[in-house]
């Protein structure tokens, strides 16, 4: 600010001199014009200064001088006539000196305004400056302590088919407590807008890969990284394409428990996929799907898969036709209900294997399931937010989609007994189930989930000739349970519009009970083994979300 003065006055100083030398009329005229741009210059400072201290909002102050008047130049006093001098007309106005502009403060730019510029169209996203990309980062950490109160089982998700036997060396060893974080999740999401609608996408991981070798590393946190969704989809409410590794549209996530084992009867398979997804009405929505296959066959050599190995060499399972799923959703006050199918291609090809006899064989695998999740409170204010859960299915070849019961028993083949060596055949399993759960919502902090389920699958004849106590007789399950009853504190949940928000803070304890028969029972388990496991579990976990 001293600088502009000290330049408006020796400008001023500069133009009376030139009065007194008898200056021409035009040099009057230019002096004038400079002056005027010099008050426009003082006023805009003045405006600047009033506007910095409304920002920073200071206490109120005595009210500001007005604003200095405008200078008119006095007329040239009549003077003997003098020899002129030329003085330049004066340009443009220059911007104010670097001095002077580092003396006009500038209005402070508030951290709600910074907020609202980056703030990105995903709840809790920012936007990435310079692109209309937002991103969100999710994800928890979850500490699980668990023991098995009366067998040996030390996997952190154990699934009914593969408990121990009574009578096994796990069982005879009796109960065991691990612990272990890895089955805590990271992941990130992405929305971009586009001329097809929002484009999103997903990469998600845990730590829940491929165990170390039995070295004792497994005790030293070597778990390995391993992807579970990795896809892009493009769409809005109306309509959505999703490519990528998702989950399966077969999926269900009915029932909340603290353990990382799948449910019995539920579905966790996530998969590379094409899928579409469309609203058909209020409420109502469809999706269609081409999914990743993946045989699965028993056989009385074992149970084998695609990337299995038949006596070290390529396993006879083999994928030729992707899996086609669909599924119908609705969603009301009421709750929500859910119908689900799938039809598969199972096909063994013995060519280039291992396995007796020569040749191939296939079947076709479908299922279909309902399911419906249940507000009570429209029932009976009383119930407030209870929920009552309930699924059933049967199926054909449904294997893998229920891999807590039937993965590895999509089908069964006679390959390899008396009398197939030259043909054999492949046939789909059939299986049927149910599951029922109950969601108590004690306070709004405190909630239970108690959950029963059964599951059936009618083998073969044949697969009584399974050798007793082999890898392919232990795996012949005819019978499955499951039941599981929690109590979760959540301390930061919160209700609004009738719906909960758990926060992101859980810490429970859980009660596991599993149980599965063999087909033929103690004489298929082989020596020292009856044909039944039951294992009994109790788990605490803590999840903390960000």
């Amino acid at each position: 600010m001293r600088q502009v003065r000290f330049a408006e006055g020796w400008l001023a100083a500069g133009a009376g001199a030139a009065v007194l030398l008898g200056s021409a009329p035009a040099l009057a005229q230019g002096t004038e014009d400079l002056l005027r741009r010099i008050d426009a210059l003082q006023r805009r400072v003045e405006e600047l200064e009033a506007a910095q201290r409304t920002v920073q909002r200071p206490p109120p102050a005595a009210a500001r001088a007005p604003a200095t008047a405008p200078r008119t130049a006095a007329a040239p006093s009549p003077r003997p006539p003098v020899t002129p001098v030329v003085v330049p007309a004066p340009a443009a106005a220059a911007p104010a000196p670097p001095q002077a502009q580092a003396d006009v403060a500038q209005p402070r730019v508030t951290r709600e305004e910074v907020d609202a510029a980056l703030r990105g169209s995903l709840p809790n996203s920012w936007r990435i400056p310079g692109t209309d990309t937002s991103v969100r980062l999710y994800g928890f950490g979850k500490a699980n302590m668990w023991g098995s109160l009366n067998v040996r089982d030390r996997g952190d998700a154990p699934s009914v088919q593969g408990i121990p036997l009574a009578g096994s060396p796990a069982d005879l060893q009796g109960g065991d407590l691990n612990f272990s974080a890895r089955r805590s999740r990271i992941g990130f999401e992405t929305q971009t807008p586009s001329d097809w609608g929002p484009v999103f996408t997903r990469i998600e991981i845990d730590f829940a890969g491929d165990q170390p070798s039995a070295s004792g590393a497994a005790t030293s946190s070597g778990y390995m990284p391993r992807l579970r969704q990795a896809f892009v989809e493009v769409g809005g409410d109306v309509f959505r394409v999703l490519v990528g590794q998702a989950n399966s549209v077969w999926n269900d996530g009915l029932i909340e428990t603290l353990t990382d084992a799948t449910f019995l009867n539920a579905s966790a398979v996530r998969q590379a996929q094409v899928r579409l997804t469309g609203r058909l009405a209020e409420g109502l929505t469809g999706m269609v799907s081409i999914e990743a296959p993946y045989t699965d066959y028993t056989s009385a050599a074992g149970v084998f898969y695609p990337d299995s190995t038949y006596d070290g060499g390529a396993s006879p399972a083999i994928n030729q036709v992707p899996d086609l799923l669909g599924r119908l959703t609705y969603r009301g006050d009421f709750g929500e209900a859910s119908l689900r199918g799938v039809v598969r291609q199972l096909k063994i090809d013995t060519n280039g294997t291992a396995a007796a006899g020569a040749g191939s064989d296939s079947t076709v695998g479908w299922g279909v399931a309902l399911n419906a999740n249940l507000a009570l409170r429209n029932v009976w204010e009383g119930f407030g937010n209870d929920q009552l859960i309930g699924m059933t299915y049967y199926g054909q070849g449904i294997g893998r989609y229920f891999d807590s019961a039937y993965s590895g028993q999509g089908a069964y083949t006679n390959l390899g007994l008396p009398g197939a060596t030259a043909a054999f055949s492949m046939d789909a399993t059939p299986a049927w189930g149910f599951l029922v759960g109950y969601r108590l919502a004690w306070l709004t902090q405190l909630r239970s989930t108690f959950a029963y389920a059964y599951a059936r699958q009618d083998n073969p004849t044949y697969v009584s000739e399974f050798t007793p106590g082999s890898s392919a007789a232990l795996a012949a399950n005819r019978d499955m349970q499951m039941a599981v009853a929690n109590l979760i504190w959540s301390p930061f949940a919160r209700e609004s519009n009738g719906r909960v928000t758990n926060g992101w803070l859980d810490v429970g304890v859980e009660y596991i009970f599993f149980r599965r028969d063999i087909q033929g029972g103690a004489a298929a388990a082989g020596v020292g083994q009856y044909g039944h496991g039951i294992e009994q579990r109790l788990q605490t976990s803590l999840i903390a979300r960000f």
